[in-house]
């Protein structure tokens, strides 16, 4: 049976997902006021670009990446950003922010006729790139999380950085198979983009 945001569950409590290991970024803000969390934006990253396993993207959203330890590195030098949660390749779950404030993931975007999707989404990392395959660990906790996600918050869509900042942004990429990712869930098509 869902619960309302404010209703603290066996796996909920004040936003925060009690099977995902809790590391607090600085890199949040408040919601807007009256603002519907109804959207799950869907990304995917690795730092340096490719190579998994690390601590980089960890460091990355607590604002302690050492700059210098890889040339790639300079080109996001100062990036303050984040994402509620990060689901690593051997399915190992971590959140950041909670689900109740604000996370720094989608950036300039629009979608469902609404713009700054960061003010009413929930932002999820998948250790990955572009173009690059994911694991059946990664979508099982993905569909996993959804679910609890859509139990806890009003969730009707989901999509890719792709969808909401096209042009800009090209993640999860064509390695991420929605259909896939569908089968594991029990949610209509009108979810999907």
């Amino acid at each position: 049976m869902p619960s309302s945001p404010a209703e603290p569950t066996a796996i909920w409590l004040d936003g925060w997902y009690a099977p995902a290991q809790r590391i607090d970024s600085p890199n949040f803000g408040a919601r807007p006021e009256g603002a519907c969390i109804d959207l799950v934006v869907i990304h995917s990253i690795s730092l340096p670009p490719g190579q998994y396993g690390g601590p980089e993207v960890q460091a990355l959203f607590t604002n302690q990446l050492d700059w210098d330890a890889h040339p790639y590195f300079e080109q996001i030098r100062g990036l303050q950003v984040s994402a509620h949660f990060f689901i690593r390749r051997d399915g190992a779950l971590i959140q950041f922010v909670s689900t109740k404030d604000r996370a720094w993931h989608a950036g300039q975007s629009q979608y469902r006729g609404r713009s700054q999707c960061n003010d009413d989404s929930i932002g999820i990392e998948l250790e990955g790139l572009e173009g690059d395959v994911f694991t059946q660990a990664q979508y099982v906790q993905l569909a996993r999380l959804c679910q609890d996600l859509h139990d806890h918050h009003p969730i009707a869509h989901l999509a890719g950085h792709e969808h909401v900042a096209p042009g800009r942004k090209q993640d999860p990429g064509p390695g991420f198979a929605w259909d896939r990712f569908k089968s594991l869930l029990n949610f209509p098509n009108s979810y999907f983009p």
